[in-house]
């Protein structure tokens, strides 16, 4: 999934230095939205991980 996000944020600079606003704004959402969800999945490994007594790695 970060991956994705990556792929959408380059779309976006893309389209940004190209002109495509309207391209641009929409990867740019994508990725947002990508990596929040990211940033959501790994709080919640990290979370499980300790409630289950196992280091961090």
């Amino acid at each position: 999934m970060l991956g994705w996000t990556f792929l959408f944020l380059v779309l976006a600079l893309a389209a940004g230095a190209l002109g495509f606003s309207g391209v641009a704004g929409a990867s740019a959402g994508i990725a947002q939205i990508l990596f929040v969800i990211f940033l959501v999945l790994l709080v919640i490994s990290f979370l499980g991980r300790a409630l289950r007594g196992q280091p961090p790695v």
